[in-house]
């Protein structure tokens, strides 16, 4: 099976409450990411919107069928490839911090909510999911969904991989001073559960928080096939399968678990 080639968009994703500049920036990266023949794109947490909305978060949300999704799925179309993206979902009354992925045709293939809420700001306006794996396929790849904070916590990305996830797309908005998330924890989770993370952050300042940016493509072999610095850039690696498959046979930590031993856990 061919790899699959993922470009990460760190950027602000434009000024916050400017849904316009943000489609428009994702526009340009995913021309260039095709150009550098990705076939799968994912930005930043709350990409669409930007993070440091405050109290005008309300009004910035949207449906998974709304107006930047449909924009989204355009852009997807006319590239020729998929797009995760990171955006607020309004559900009735509810608001979600979500990340949905668009096929390369524009089909809406997955959408996800975070189950693991940071800080005061994500847990004043928003309520958590509680669907912990959701997936999807690209190009023969099978293709996970988490949000930032969710990959800090050893059992969302063991939960993916016992799921048989093999690309676990993050959308991120980590800030200073956590740069070790972006540094070596990402790296530890893909090598301790057999599988690619691909970790897209937002950088530099926006309202009261000044991101990381360090996005990264994460391996099984614990390696960081891709990273970015600390300003606005577009990176490419590989996901490739069969390096996965060989690595998980080399490297048997999924088969020998003993979950009868892990009852504690939960």
């Amino acid at each position: 099976m061919a790899p699959l080639r993922t470009a990460l968009f760190q950027g602000p994703g434009g000024v916050p409450h400017s849904r316009e500049d943000s489609l428009a920036a994702l526009d340009g990266a995913a021309r260039r990411a095709a150009r550098a023949g990705a076939g799968l794109l994912l930005t930043s947490e709350l990409f669409l919107t930007g993070y440091a909305v405050g109290s005008a978060l309300p009004d910035l949300a949207e449906t998974a069928e709304g107006p930047g999704a449909r924009r989204v799925a355009e852009i997807a179309a006319e590239h020729g490839l998929a797009i995760a993206y990171g955006y607020p979902e309004r559900d009735g009354c509810a608001l979600y911090n979500s990340a949905q992925l668009i096929g390369p045709d524009g089909s809406r293939l997955a959408n996800y909510r975070k189950t693991h809420l940071f800080g005061e700001f994500e847990t004043t306006y928003f309520t958590p999911g509680d669907e912990p794996v959701v997936q999807a396929g690209v190009d023969g790849v099978r293709v996970g969904l988490l949000i930032c904070y969710d990959v800090e916590f050893p059992e969302t990305v063991r939960a993916h991989a016992l799921a048989g996830t093999e690309l676990l797309l993050v959308p991120t908005a980590l800030m200073r001073p956590y740069e070790i998330v972006a540094e070596t924890v990402l790296p530890a989770r893909a090598w301790e559960n057999q599988l690619y993370i691909a970790y897209a952050n937002r950088c530099g300042p926006e309202g009261d928080f000044d991101f990381t940016g360090l996005s990264c493509l994460a391996a099984p072999d614990g390696t960081a096939r891709a990273r970015a610095g600390t300003a606005e850039d577009l990176v490419v690696a590989d996901a490739d399968p069969e390096f996965l498959k060989a690595s998980r046979a080399e490297n048997t930590y999924l088969g020998d678990r003993r979950p009868e031993l892990y009852g504690s856990l939960v």
